[in-house]
């Protein structure tokens, strides 16, 4: 089913089924795609709707994507590193956009396919022209070494593959159908679409994810998609999950700044 209107609670989950810590109140945020405005605003709402459970304990997790396609790649990064969100627990997940932005950096040969999905907006975020087509790949990964702050490099280096809170798995594209949750390969947590999307398996538990744009949040009987496409729409969303179910939480939709492109 489709969650119809942002900040208004889906049915509550049936006894027995998925559940949160009791005490827990969590947060899990959309791809941000540099958008550092929308990122602002939806950790002030975070921060607001947490003030209505002050014995919570609260938890946010990040479902990575924080790079590329927007334009300020390097201030989320900025952000996400220095402004933590009062009395929470943080978890920063791994998208495909950070894993490709680390790799290029050792790597010329991802630069024509990260340049592709909007990495050239991560570069001029770092105050670095993108190389035009596959030329000058070398000197755009040297500047980006050099101007890339090591506080950044630790940051994504750092960045974990998947999250579990009670009966919910958090990672930022998805699983393998059939392959447990321990078992899983990078490629697919970072990348897998259609074999997961259309999937109506039970996957052990609810997974919570990022990675494929829609138009409103997605609550199926075996995952949630907050990935409402906020470099192009405007609109991040963050599910919050506690023991009365899910529900969501959004900035207002405004004008792209984005670049195209969706892997």
């Amino acid at each position: 089913m489709f969650a119809k209107l942002f900040g208004q609670r889906t049915p509550k989950l049936e006894s027995g089924l998925p559940r949160i810590a009791e005490g827990t109140r969590l947060y899990a945020v959309g791809d941000i795609h540099g958008r550092a405005d929308l990122l602002r605003e939806i950790d002030r709402r975070i921060q607001d709707d947490a003030a209505t459970a002050p014995g919570a304990r609260k938890v946010v997790v990040y479902l990575g994507d924080y790079v590329d396609r927007g334009e300020c790649s390097r201030e989320v990064i900025d952000w996400l590193i220095d402004r933590a969100i009062p009395g929470f627990e943080r978890i920063h997940l791994l998208g495909n956009h950070e894993d490709s932005m680390v790799r290029f950096l050792t790597d010329t040969q991802i630069g024509p396919a990260w340049l592709a999905y909007g990495g050239g907006a991560t570069l001029r975020s770092y105050g670095i022209e993108p190389p035009p087509g596959d030329r000058d790949l070398a000197r755009a990964q040297h500047e980006l070494c050099e101007r890339l702050p090591p506080r950044h490099l630790a940051f994504l280096r750092e960045l974990s593959l998947s999250h579990v809170e009670g009966d919910f798995y958090f990672v930022h594209a998805g699983i393998k159908p059939g392959v447990p949750l321990d078992g899983q390969a990078v490629e697919d947590l970072l990348w897998i679409r259609d074999e997961f999307l259309l999937s109506r398996a039970d996957f052990g538990k609810i997974v919570v994810h990022g990675h494929t744009p829609a138009e409103q949040p997605e609550v199926l009987p075996n995952r949630i998609n907050v990935d409402t496409g906020a470099f192009m729409t405007g609109r991040l969303t963050c599910a919050v999950l506690d023991a009365d179910g899910v529900r969501f939480l959004s900035t207002a939709a405004n004008s792209s700044k984005g670049a195209p492109g969706f892997p």
